[in-house]
């Protein structure tokens, strides 16, 4: 009997047997899931075995490509946690996973560490030295270190490292052959990927998008075939747009979002509601075709209100005590 794998907005549920993972895709058939012998994450509704068409009727019909002409290891990931999730990812011999300098929590013995310069996909790996120099400087335009970490199986059996998320919110797995390859991604959401991803920029061509669009002119281009992590603050909400369907997000908001869909501004109306409104000048609008991901609670955010809450000039706010300092010395909230 088959264990099934499901992944529904970043929350991973099993192993299921053959009749409760029927059910579980009858009810959210938006999902992914995944079991032995399938080579990526697939769309539920793709699964003749979930969708109720006999398996024989599917045969023949065009599946993955072979895993010859991938360029991307093949890994296999559990998430842990709720609100502070961290990613394990389980190595074979040989497979390897790139990650954020900083970004690992704990590794197996065997697993061996390695930092290079600029991109750690295969690509760069045989790229001239001027090449490497300019995939360095991308990620510096990007605000992100020069150099990335590559962890590397080198011994028998299978071994596993973590990965975890640098604040509050929810890590998001991505299988870029199911999205066309590419990813568009804020600066910081990156975590990590199986190897052969390319970590790349995109550049925003509208002068007024990449002034107000929050994240600057330049955000993250997520290239390959491969499984790549993203994290998101607070809860993350997914959204499938069709040809010409647009959403209005606050700029903050927005993680990741699929090639095809176009990301401009628009003010958000008249200078009273700009001014006082609480949302800045500009919301973003995402229009479609293609596949968006948000964060309900954006690191800016989180940081404007721990600043805001900060003692000002040796005082303290007090979160609205009316003892204020006094009330911090009572109840021991104070470290001076």
């Amino acid at each position: 009997m088959a264990q099934w794998y499901f992944s529904f907005d970043g929350k991973q549920i099993g192993p299921l047997d053959d009749a409760a993972a029927q059910a579980q895709a009858q009810q959210r058939p938006d999902g992914y899931v995944w079991r032995e012998g399938f080579a990526e994450w697939t769309p539920v509704g793709k699964v003749a075995e979930l969708s109720g068409i006999p398996t024989g009727s599917a045969r023949g019909t065009a599946g993955p490509p072979p895993t010859s002409f991938r360029t991307s290891d093949e890994i296999d990931f559990e998430i842990f946690g709720d609100e502070m999730q961290f990613v394990e990812v389980e190595l074979d011999p040989g497979e390897s996973v790139v990650a954020e300098a900083g970004a690992m929590m704990y590794k197996h013995p065997e697993i061996e560490m390695n930092t290079v310069f600029g991109d750690a996909s295969k690509q760069h790996e045989q790229a001239s030295f001027l090449g490497k120099l300019v995939g360095a400087g991308k990620r510096l335009l990007t605000g992100e270190s020069l150099f990335m970490t590559v962890f590397t199986h080198r011994g028998q059996g299978k071994a596993r490292i973590a990965f975890s998320a640098p604040y509050p919110g929810n890590i998001v797995p991505v299988t870029l052959p199911n999205y066309g390859g590419t990813l568009i991604c804020q600066k910081d959401s990156f975590l990590c990927a199986a190897r052969g991803v390319s970590i790349g920029i995109h550049f925003q061509r509208k002068i007024l998008t990449g002034l107000f669009g929050g994240e600057g002119f330049i955000m993250q281009k997520l290239e390959g075939d491969g499984l790549v992590f993203c994290h998101a603050g607070g809860t993350i909400v997914e959204r499938e747009l069709k040809a010409g369907e647009t959403i209005h997000a606050d700029t903050g908001c927005i993680v990741a979002f699929t090639a095809g869909v176009d990301f401009d501004i628009q003010q958000v109306g008249g200078i009273k509601t700009a001014l006082f409104g609480g949302e800045g000048l500009f919301f973003a609008t995402l229009r479609g075709p293609g596949h968006v991901w948000m964060q309900s609670l954006p690191f800016s955010r989180l940081a404007g209100r721990m600043l805001q809450a900060a003692p000002q000039k040796g005082g303290s706010r007090g979160e609205g005590s009316v003892l204020g300092g006094l009330g911090n010395l009572l109840d021991g909230d104070n470290n001076w």
